[in-house]
């Protein structure tokens, strides 16, 4: 039987962000499904929804496909909903991938794990927006995340950007529980810096689940600059 895929996107992208790498997936034979979390379709009113409804949104996603034995792949910001999917999904689930991902903390939500500069920016954006919701400047997503691809790229990619709600950077879920049973692994972009070496940098997320990361190529936005790396990188996972 095929391998099932279910992979969830970081913070201000949609289901379609997996395209590039899914297409790979499924040349590999795996079967790939690439749902858009709650908050995150375009013209989604982001006070809508919590981090819980998004949860909620991954298992009643793997439940209603009646899938099982998945791999539940988390980028970026998606390894909050992952981590928060988990218990109520363990029965199902092969295992867990985070991808250039936080691994959550006992009460700690991504605003407290990212640099004071970030957490600056994503408060004064959502005061200024008028529905709390955060919105990536291009000058930071052009130098930070998408910084190996030419800047008519990264322009294109940029426009398909929706509002991220706020609410889902301050919010906590419970660290993943050794307990379930359930294997983790963690895939590092080597050329991802859109966390800061150091206090701040990516490495402290797989010390957290206890793994060494397995390194992939590309940026923090390598689903788009090297989509047959990155699969090469998840299947081995």
């Amino acid at each position: 039987m095929a391998e099932t895929f279910v992979l969830i996107t970081g913070a201000w992208h949609g289901g379609w962000a997996w395209r590039p790498v899914a297409q790979h997936l499924r040349a590999a034979g795996a079967r790939v499904l690439t749902p858009t979390l709650p908050g995150l379709h375009d013209g989604d009113d982001p006070t809508r929804h919590t981090l819980a409804d998004v949860a909620d949104a991954i298992v009643g996603f793997v439940e209603a496909a009646d899938l099982r034995d998945v791999t539940l792949i988390g980028h970026s910001w998606g390894g909050y909903p992952i981590t928060a999917a988990a218990p109520r999904l363990a029965s199902r689930l092969r295992k867990l991938v985070y991808w250039s991902a936080f691994v959550p903390a006992a009460g700690r939500s991504l605003h407290d794990e990212v640099p004071p500069a970030y957490q600056e920016l994503f408060a004064a954006q959502a005061a200024a927006s008028g529905n709390n919701s955060v919105t990536l400047p291009f000058e930071v997503w052009q130098s930070g995340f998408m910084q190996d691809a030419p800047e008519a790229v990264q322009r294109a990619i940029y426009d398909l950007l929706v509002p991220q709600p706020y609410q889902y950077f301050t919010e906590t879920v419970e660290p993943l529980d050794p307990a379930l049973g359930v294997p983790a692994s963690y895939v590092l972009s080597v050329d991802d810096i859109a966390l800061p070496p150091g206090e701040y940098g990516w490495s402290r997320f797989a010390e957290r689940l206890g793994v060494t990361a397995q390194p992939a190529p590309g940026s923090h936005e390598a689903c788009f600059t090297d989509p047959a790396g990155l699969a090469e990188a998840l299947l081995k996972a």
